[in-house]
Formats: structure tokens, C-alpha cells, sequence
């Protein structure tokens, strides 16, 4: 079953971060919100990289961006291989994505907690977060649906519907093909 989802992951990360990226350069044109080089200062914190004042510098802040979203996009390809696809799947996976830039950043000393950002900021992370997980989402819902469904989804079939004490599939019926 899980064979494909690390390179389907890594190809659902990778478009992923394209349509955020897209979406934040569309944002900052409209705002003129400058760039954030708060990936930059985490990565040089994580690889303990000589650090400098003002503006990072470019392929540092790019790697830790494109980087971190690809890396991530694995872990939402599990998710669409083990049957959790779709919308609410999408959604779980947004709090993933905001969750792990939050450890890197609060570990490092690079940020702070969201609940003390000024509301525009939050609700522009927010923003595109969102836009990467479901992003992120449709492409490995797609790759993995070439496998056909997950033994989440093969469980789910076994009844229809919304029921209670629906036990497990048998073992030799859980993980298909």
C-alpha cells in the first residue's frame, strides 16, 4: 500500500507549495505585504548557520519554504493511501501544516505563538496554509486513487453510512492490491 507515497508525497508537496507560493505573490502584489524571511532565520537556527540582521538570504529562505511544504506533502500521500481523502482529510492535514511551522518556529526562538500576531497576519498564514494542505491534497487523493481505495475507505464500505460497531475488516481484506 505505501510503496507509491513517499514520491506521490513528494510530488503532492511540491505542487503544494507552487499553488501557496503562487497565491501568496498574487496576495503581496495586492497588499504589498513584503516577504517573510522567517523560514531563512529557522533553518539557519536548525542547522546552526551563521545568522545575519535584516533580510535573509534568498536560497536559504526558498530552501527552508519549498522544503519544509515538500517533506510535508509524504505525510498527507499516507494519509490519501490508508483512505483518508477528500475535504475533511484536506482540513486535518491544515492543522498539521500550521502545527509544524509553529514547533520550528517556536523552538527556535524565530516566532511566536499565533495567538499573539496581529489578526491580519494570522488570518493571511492562515490563508495559505489552507491553500497548500488542500492543494497538497488533491494531488495525492489523485495518485493514490490509482491504487484504488484504502483500507480506511475498503472499511468504511463494509456499511454504508453513519453506524456504530461496524467491526475491522478481516486482515487478508484490509490492505488490497
Amino acid at each position: 500500500m505505501m510503496k507509491h507515497a513517499l514520491w506521490q508525497g513528494l510530488v503532492a508537496g511540491a505542487a503544494g507549495v507552487a499553488v501557496m507560493t503562487l497565491g501568496e505573490k498574487v496576495e503581496q502584489r495586492l497588499t504589498g505585504r513584503p516577504d517573510s524571511h522567517v523560514p531563512a532565520r529557522v533553518l539557519e537556527r536548525l542547522t546552526d548557520m551563521a545568522e545575519r540582521p535584516g533580510r535573509q538570504p534568498e536560497p536559504v529562505n526558498w530552501a527552508m519554504h519549498a522544503g519544509q511544504g515538500i517533506l510535508l506533502g509524504v505525510l498527507r500521500s499516507v494519509m490519501s493511501h490508508a483512505g483518508l481523502r477528500g475535504p475533511w482529510s484536506s482540513a486535518k492535514f491544515t492543522v498539521v501544516r500550521i502545527t509544524n511551522d509553529q514547533i520550528l518556529e517556536n523552538a527556535t526562538g524565530v516566532g511566536a505563538p499565533p495567538e499573539t500576531w496581529p489578526r491580519r497576519e494570522l488570518v493571511v498564514d492562515l490563508l495559505h496554509k489552507t491553500v497548500y494542505a488542500f492543494a497538497t491534497g488533491v494531488v495525492a487523493d489523485l495518485l493514490a486513487a490509482r491504487s484504488g481505495p484504502g483500507p480506511g475507505q475498503r472499511h468504511a464500505a463494509m456499511r454504508p453510512g453513519r453506524h456504530a460497531g461496524v467491526g475491522p475488516l478481516p486482515r487478508e481484506k484490509a490492505y488490497g492490491r
